[in-house]
């Protein structure tokens, strides 16, 4: 299936894609589940902070000083909750100094519309660089409605990474946010009448928590 959307980029690395499948798995239990869904997030941060620009520093080996490198810019990792808490950890593994705020945002489940409960995040968060973590890209309107919120605050440098996207999320945060890339890890068919993608992993929150 092809996306047309310049800011999209799906990640095709073998390992990810039998990731993918051990998610989609409706036998994977939680604790499995939990840690495909870090193993999957440490690629894709790999991938999108290929991107950072780093400045040069000073460092002292145990034989003599030389020259190394350090991130020019500070990092912010904002979970949607509840479910992007669980690709925090890979992220951290990744990018250990970066700072973590969160969005709280439930879907109505009759209207399938975004409804804020919790905001809080780093006061400058509008001097670094935001990654936005949900796992699941379906409607695309919680999505598109976090990326509000930081734009509100001032964020003006941001990506946003995702599991599993169905067409209609990506073409949504393309109409709202031409200007913000989409990382993914698996690109799915379409979504169903209540909304949820097919063939999904099924709620990413409660597969993660173990609140089925």
């Amino acid at each position: 299936m092809k996306i047309n959307h310049k800011n999209f980029f799906l990640n095709n690395h073998p390992l990810v894609k039998k990731d993918i499948t051990i998610l989609r798995n409706k036998e994977t239990n939680p604790e499995v589940f939990r840690a495909v869904v870090k193993r999957i997030s440490l690629i894709l941060a790999v991938e999108i902070s290929k991107e950072y620009q780093v400045s040069k520093t000073e460092v002292e080996t145990p034989l003599e000083k030389t020259s190394g490198y350090q991130l020019k810019q500070n990092v912010v990792l904002v979970p949607v909750l509840r479910a992007g808490l669980g690709m925090v950890s890979g992220f951290l593994e990744v990018i250990p100094d970066a700072k973590v705020g969160h969005i709280g945002l439930q879907r109505n489940e009759e209207t399938l519309e975004p409804v804020e409960y919790y905001y809080k995040t780093p006061k400058d968060i509008n001097h670094s660089q935001v990654i936005l973590l949900d796992p699941m890209l379906a409607t695309g309107g919680s999505s598109s409605e976090a990326l509000k919120y930081l734009k509100r605050r001032g964020v003006k440098k941001c990506v946003f990474a995702c599991l599993v996207a169905a067409p209609e999320g990506i073409k949504k945060i393309a109409i709202d946010h031409p200007d913000i890339p989409i990382y993914c890890a698996a690109l799915d068919r379409k979504l169903n009448e209540r909304g949820y993608i097919l063939p999904g992993l099924g709620d990413a929150g409660d597969r993660t928590f173990g609140t089925l």
